[in-house]
């Protein structure tokens, strides 16, 4: 069997159609949607249009699951074809999980808002309990 992948006969590509024929997304419509929300960065830049192009070279940075994927555009695909076919489409760059649990180790411990000091509007708040119900 021989893919269809294909670099010099097509330039470039719809990002969309190429997030979708890489199998990064089961459908067309969700990799549409998270370019039209701003998730999807082209070389570093964010792209809104899910008709952006893509040419061989790019880099692709976009959230997947939990994790953030960055993919090289090796070439193109005719058509959404087995996994065989999508991964020769690109260069996966992301770090291994080791890696980035390595980094959120390292990280500063989030705190939930609102669980430190009190806001003044907290504390107005709770002096007026205060003078409602006199000790």
């Amino acid at each position: 069997m021989t893919p269809s992948i294909i670099t010099k006969a097509v330039d470039s590509q719809r990002v969309d159609i190429w997030l979708w024929h890489a199998r990064f997304f089961k459908s067309r419509s969700l990799s549409g949607k998270l370019c039209r929300a701003g998730r999807v960065r082209l070389n570093g830049q964010k792209i809104i249009k899910a008709k952006t192009p893509v040419t061989v070279g790019d880099v692709l940075t976009f959230p997947q699951a939990d994790m953030i994927r960055i993919a090289r555009v090796i070439g193109f695909n005719t058509r959404r074809g087995p996994a065989v076919e999508a991964r020769a489409m690109y260069e996966d760059m992301t770090p291994p999980r080791e890696e980035i649990r390595k980094i959120e180790q390292n990280r500063p411990a989030r705190r939930d808002k609102g669980s430190g000091r009190p806001t003044k509007t907290e504390r107005r708040a709770t002096d007026r309990l205060k003078n409602i119900f006199p000790d």
